[in-house]
């Protein structure tokens, strides 16, 4: 039974009122701690009841769930676990950790499926942890959250608008204006994680639209051309443009040219809000750009991206998307919050881009499957 399972499966959909008032009459019985008990003993109930228990306690532990992974990149437990099994005490002292502190962080690192513990002491990766050494990226998105856990220290204060100047908002500035007078150092830091997050994708992406049919692509908001790269190394071919702010656009050229593609890479300094994209590109990307933006801002975006292409150009449209089934925690409650502190931008609906999309003049609008779709999903727009 998966944690977190109701005691009954959903009613169909049309039944209006109905399925209304049986959702309300349900909520009073589970609420009921004289039912939650007989429910917790009845052979035929007990697995949901104690799942759904085990859900809820996640639910009020789940930030010292985090901290325990947060202690344990910063430490970087996963690395000294890369080359196999090592002793706990050894681990402790490779830390920096008294032994009782040592174990208590290996113990909750196991607790949480990271590491496994082995009869003799030793202790050696998990799945998850084996993730982690194979994606250096969420590794600093973890040490990001730092950031994000300082702005949701009081939650309310932030939903009702009264906590003030937040952390994110400072640490991605463009979120708050259209950036075109942002210095080197004001983007250095959210330019490299945003290069890292957008390695994680670029494959999914890459693989589940055939690149090679284009001549130019142009990747707007495309921060140091991590996406970009990986496009021209799998389409020799394949002419590279960037639009971004003019201190990325400048960190991009000397990033790319680093990957060997500078030939046939050229980065232009902007910003969308105030200036008109270059001309000559048959496709343009947009790679986890229009959900850091309110509806007024992705209308200029889309609409600057419309008048860009030619005619039968396409706009490819990646990012995580609300709806996705199985990722509602991730596009609404985590990006929901974290947009939220970083002051700017909402996941999004199919039906939200695409009507977004058709308002700009794009005619027509497709989703194409990727093999991840909780990190990305794919729209494809035709002018």
């Amino acid at each position: 039974m998966a944690r977190g399972a109701t005691l009954d499966p959903p009613l169909p959909p049309g039944t209006g009122g109905l399925r209304a008032r049986w959702y309300a009459l349900r909520a009073r019985i589970i609420a009921d701690p004289r039912f939650q008990r007989w429910a917790a003993g009845f052979p035929l109930t007990r697995r949901i009841a104690r799942s759904n228990t085990r859900a809820l306690f996640d639910l009020c532990a789940g930030f010292t769930y985090s901290q325990a992974l947060f202690a344990c990149v910063r430490l970087d437990l996963f690395g000294l676990l890369s080359d196999g099994p090592v002793p706990g005490a050894a681990l402790a002292h490779r830390m920096g950790l008294s032994p009782e502190a040592g174990t208590r962080l290996l113990k909750a690192a196991a607790s949480l499926g990271l590491i496994r513990g082995l009869p003799d002491g030793r202790y050696v990766l998990a799945d998850l942890g084996a993730a982690l050494i194979g994606n250096p990226a969420i590794g600093r998105m973890i040490e990001h959250h730092a950031l994000l856990y300082d702005d949701l220290r009081d939650p309310v204060a932030l939903l009702r608008g009264e906590a003030g100047p937040t952390r994110l908002g400072g640490y991605w500035p463009y979120a708050l204006g259209d950036g075109a007078a942002l210095e080197a150092a004001a983007v250095a830091s959210y330019s490299g994680l945003m290069s890292a997050s957008q390695a994680l994708i670029a494959a999914d992406i890459l693989e589940a639209y055939p690149m090679r049919r284009h001549r130019c692509l142009m990747d707007v908001g495309g921060g140091e051309g991590a996406f970009l790269a990986a496009a021209g190394r799998l389409a020799p071919a394949l002419q590279l443009r960037l639009f971004d702010l003019p201190a990325v656009a400048h960190r991009a050229t000397e990033q790319v040219g680093r990957a060997g593609l500078a030939g046939r890479f050229q980065a232009f300094g902007g910003s969308f809000l105030s200036d008109p994209l270059p001309l000559g590109a048959d496709a343009i990307s947009l790679v986890r750009v229009v959900h850091d933006h309110g509806d007024a801002t992705v209308r200029i975006l889309l609409k600057a991206a419309h008048a860009a292409l030619p005619p039968g150009g396409r706009l490819i449209l990646a990012e995580p998307m609300s709806g996705t089934p199985g990722a509602e925690p991730v596009t609404d409650a985590y990006f929901g919050l974290y947009l939220l502190a970083m002051g700017s931008g909402r996941c999004r609906t199919v039906g939200d881009l695409t009507a977004l999309l058709s308002e700009a003049g794009f005619r027509r609008s497709v989703e194409v499957a990727t093999r991840r779709p909780l990190l990305t999903r794919l729209l494809v727009s035709t002018r």
